[in-house]
């Protein structure tokens, strides 16, 4: 299990629980390749270090440099691929946190950011329903993911929590981004929802006018999502 399939999960699930439609707005976080969760720092910055110690551990055959022999391969260090080290406070060196059965302690804050902003936005006009937490349940057991996100819908995050120490304009703008579409889905944003949108613009420091563009770029790519 990756950081797409662990975060894209929670969100299909959120959207598929809903009440409104969702087919525009989960093409355009979850769509592929030009999507909103493939494109965003959110994961670049969330899910990097696993991200990048998950591909140096897979085997991978890689082309000889031009002008070599090939006759002649280049000696390779004997023992298992790992990634390379990251420092610690200690001097130590430790493979980054993998999302696994531990449950969230095993899961990089970053990515624990983006899948509590995930639940808060799900239950924006009020609590979750039944419905709306097994559809979430559901596609995060088909991943794999059920021991992560239980317990964060549990025991859910508030917004300034969510939001803490948030300091990268583009990662605020990332996250507003993300809650307003679920929020929105592919429909109006109701007065509940707006005063849900209203607080976490204040918590990441967003202005009226960095509000009203990031919604209306939002809303122009989930349009397009929904015609394809």
């Amino acid at each position: 299990m990756d950081v797409e399939q662990l975060i894209g999960s929670v969100i299909q699930g959120a959207l598929g629980g809903k009440r409104k439609k969702s087919h525009g707005v989960t093409h355009f976080l979850t769509g592929g390749k030009s999507s909103f969760l493939n494109a965003s720092t959110l994961l670049a910055l969330g899910g990097l270090a696993w991200g990048v110690y998950e591909t140096m551990t897979q085997p991978a055959t890689a082309a000889p440099p031009a002008g070599s022999n090939p006759a002649q391969p280049r000696p390779v260090a004997s023992g298992p691929v790992g990634p390379p080290p990251l420092p610690t406070a200690t001097g130590a060196v430790v493979p980054p946190p993998l999302p696994g059965s531990a449950g969230s302690a095993s899961v990089n804050p970053e990515v624990l950011r983006v899948l509590r902003l995930t639940l808060s936005a799900a239950s924006a006009d009020g609590v979750l329903s039944a419905p709306e937490r097994d559809a979430i349940l559901a596609q995060a057991r088909r991943v794999g993911a059920e021991a992560i996100v239980t317990p964060e819908l549990e025991a859910p995050r508030l917004l300034a929590e969510i939001a803490a120490g948030v300091s990268d304009p583009r990662v605020r703008e990332d996250l507003y981004t993300l809650a307003f579409s679920i929020v929105r889905a592919d429909e109006q944003v109701l007065d509940g929802e707006r005063r849900y949108l209203d607080e976490l613009a204040r918590h990441l420091s967003l202005d009226a006018a960095a509000i009203t563009r990031l919604e209306q770029q939002a809303a122009s790519r989930i349009a397009a999502a929904s015609a394809e």
